[in-house]
């Protein structure tokens, strides 16, 4: 049985479970099991910041060893990095304007009053980006200090040019495999912490964090459908062509991805089509789509948006402009290492939360609606991805607009 089956039964479970103590008036059943939704938070907290450091500084000295040093390059990267920025405030705004989180309360024991709100200094921002002790920030995590520090970590790697930092290189990147096998191991237990956490909430809180959730998934569904209508908007408008063809021919890889869930196992296909039926240059094929396909998550990044204002509401928790700021950057930058691990979503959105000092133990609630979710950002991503490198290779004068307008 695939994982994310097991999830689903998990979560469903958890349901009657809760369901039936609440109404028997025994809800302090559930307390019995909540330490196994407790174990699977903890163990999810433990690998946050070790996921932050390694999979920052393994994808920026990668792509630095590959690609940056060119023209084109440089230009992929930043439209990728330019487009998910975008994607995370397109998920922000929807969240915002449709609100799935309103209409219920999720108490996670944790006193989300406790710091008062500041005002906002935007200096005093950029100046707490830059960390005075890496160990003190290490302990107290702060996920913007560790991002900055990965940065500069990965930056000073590819300038050292030398037998060691290719061997320091070398071992960041093993630790960043590491990590994510650690990641893999713990998802094996995400279905008991998705009944632990799912029969307690439902336990202690009753079923309208089931309606809020339904409303989380047609949220995410209409902003995902309406980030698909921007990429034509971006074709048209950057690049000067009608957007049909592009739409029209991209189904078969689409399908791909939604069936599989995997933008690189729909890579293949996707690069036929992108040489065969969109004129994109073989250069741009095997160069701009694969940087994509590692760094570019615009449907992840949609859904972190959405996920981090819909705990917000649902908790009470106050996002100021200083918080949405650290969402945009943590998963802008976020997504440079993480993009194509195995439940990537489930490790992404607590580095989000602990970013704004949320509590994460709501991760396991939405783990029963990701897979579904999951199939809808995948699609999305790989249509970023072509977008970009039609774009991109456009831009550069190597695409054959013919075959691009041709019926075939």
């Amino acid at each position: 049985m695939k994982l994310w089956q097991k999830v689903t039964i998990g979560l469903v479970s958890g349901v009657i479970f809760g369901l039936t103590v609440k109404k028997l008036e025994i809800s302090h059943y559930v307390e019995y099991v909540k330490p196994i939704g407790d174990i699977f938070i903890n163990m999810i907290k433990m690998i946050v910041m070790p996921l932050i450091f390694f999979s920052i500084v393994s994808g920026i000295t990668s792509i630095s060893d590959s690609r940056t040093l060119g023209r084109v390059g440089l230009k992929a990267t930043i439209a990728f990095m330019v487009t998910t920025t975008f994607a995370i405030i397109i998920g922000l705004a929807v969240s915002l304007i449709l609100k799935p989180g309103e209409g219920v309360t999720l108490n996670f024991e944790q006193n989300l009053d406790a710091e008062p709100a500041k005002k906002f200094d935007f200096i005093k921002m950029v100046v707490n980006i830059v960390p005075s002790n890496i160990f003190e920030t290490l302990a107290s995590g702060d996920t913007l200090q560790i991002v900055f520090f990965a940065i500069f970590t990965g930056i000073t790697l590819n300038k050292m040019n030398s037998e060691y930092g290719r061997r320091i290189i070398s071992g960041c990147q093993l630790m960043a495999q590491l990590v994510f096998k650690m990641i893999e191991l713990i998802m094996q237990i995400s279905p008991y912490g998705a009944f632990a956490l799912t029969s307690w909430v439902i336990g202690t809180q009753g079923i309208d964090v089931l309606h809020s959730l339904i409303k989380l998934v047609f949220a995410v569904v209409f902003a995902m459908g309406l980030q698909y209508a921007i990429f034509g908007l971006l074709i048209y408008f950057f690049g000067g062509l009608s957007p049909i063809p592009f739409y029209r021919k991209s189904f078969e890889y689409q399908a791909l991805a939604f069936s599989t869930s995997s933008s690189k196992a729909a890579l293949t296909t996707t690069m036929k089509i992108c040489r065969e039926k969109l004129g994109i240059s073989k250069t741009s094929t095997s160069f701009v789509l694969p940087l994509g396909a590692s760094i570019n998550m615009d449907g992840m990044a949609i859904y972190l948006g959405m996920c981090a204002v819909f705990f917000a509401q649902a908790t009470g928790f106050n996002l100021r402009l200083y918080d949405y700021l650290i969402v945009v950057v943590t998963a802008t930058l976020g997504s440079i290492g993480v993009a194509g691990i195995p439940g990537g979503s489930m490790v992404m959105l607590p580095m989000i939360l602990s970013s704004i000092g949320m509590p994460i133990e709501g991760v396991a609630l939405i783990a029963g609606i990701d897979r579904i979710l999951d199939m809808l950002r995948t699609t999305i991503n790989i249509t970023g991805d072509v977008t970009i490198t039609l774009l991109v290779d456009k831009s550069e004068n190597m695409l054959n607009v013919d075959v691009y307008n041709s019926k075939n």
